[in-house]
């Protein structure tokens, strides 16, 4: 099963199981990671804004325009920023590393 990592905001690293077909956001919440996802993968939302590793970034598909809307609203934004209910697992993306930001911003709520 593929594997990734997940930095988190103090630095520690986090290696998961990351199953085929589930989304960064969903493999994060079946491991108790703090992660928001405050439209529950719907696109409504920043909170599960992710910052993948340089390393990564070119690897995946590019953001859809409503992504990067959403993009536009996320706190502490980077030129590698993805929303992690847009990231979907493939055997391609064993390994990736995604950081958590140091905050979010909910405009939901």
């Amino acid at each position: 099963m593929p594997k990734m990592t997940f930095i988190q905001p103090d630095g520690k690293r986090l290696d998961v199981e990351a199953p085929v077909g589930l989304s960064v956001l969903e493999i994060a919440h079946k491991h108790g990671i703090d992660i928001e996802g405050a439209c529950e993968g719907s696109l409504a939302c920043s909170t599960c804004h992710v910052i993948v590793d340089a390393d990564w970034y070119g690897r995946l598909p590019a953001a859809r325009p409503d992504e990067e809307d959403m993009l536009d609203l996320a706190f502490g934004l980077t030129r590698t920023s993805r929303l992690g209910c847009q990231l979907i697992m493939t055997p391609e993306l064993d390994g990736l590393t995604v950081a958590l930001p140091t905050a979010t911003r909910n405009m939901m709520g």
